[in-house]
């Protein structure tokens, strides 16, 4: 299967809606990362929300990411009124 991110969307609360390419699609909370180094950043709700995709994982611009394969492990389901939104 494959599970590389191919949208990605910034959410209030610290959460991202995720689609992969092989069609699934959820919500992953990054709360219980923003106290833990690097993540730390992501609090600020500007930066937060400058999230994009690089080689087919979760990124902001100073190298923070989200393997897909967490992703995958921890989102939970999402309804396909987010992806509209």
């Amino acid at each position: 299967m494959n599970c590389d991110v191919t949208t990605v969307k910034p959410l209030s609360g610290h959460r991202i809606y995720v689609e992969l390419a092989d069609g699934r699609r959820g919500l992953f909370d990054l709360t219980p990362y923003l106290e833990h180094g690097v993540f730390r950043e992501l609090k600020d709700p500007a930066y937060f929300n400058r999230v994009g995709i690089q080689w087919g994982a979760v990124t902001w611009p100073h190298e923070q990411d989200i393997a897909p394969e967490t992703l995958v492990a921890q989102m939970t389901p999402a309804d396909e009124s987010i992806s509209r939104s």
